[in-house]
């Protein structure tokens, strides 16, 4: 287990002392929990990988032939 150091202004842990023995707990604590919520969340690059893969699954029936005309591509722009 590993031990950090946390600089605040002095009000700032005041509140938070206040808070936490609102809550029947400690400022170590309430730290312990956010910075395990926090590291359990999946980080931007998992969530777009798990959103590739989602989107990947919805189109796998794609096939070249599928595409419409040049033509009508422009067509359809007017």
């Amino acid at each position: 287990m590993k031990n950090i150091t946390v600089t605040l202004a002095d009000e700032i842990y005041r509140r938070a002392r206040v808070k936490a023995a609102e809550m029947d707990t400690s400022v170590s604590a309430l730290v312990k929990q956010f910075l395990s919520e926090f590291a359990a969340g999946e980080s931007e690059f998992e969530r777009l990988k798990k959103m590739e893969r989602a989107l990947r699954a919805r189109i796998a029936a794609f096939r070249a032939a599928d595409r419409w005309p040049r033509r009508e591509v422009h067509e359809t722009r007017r």
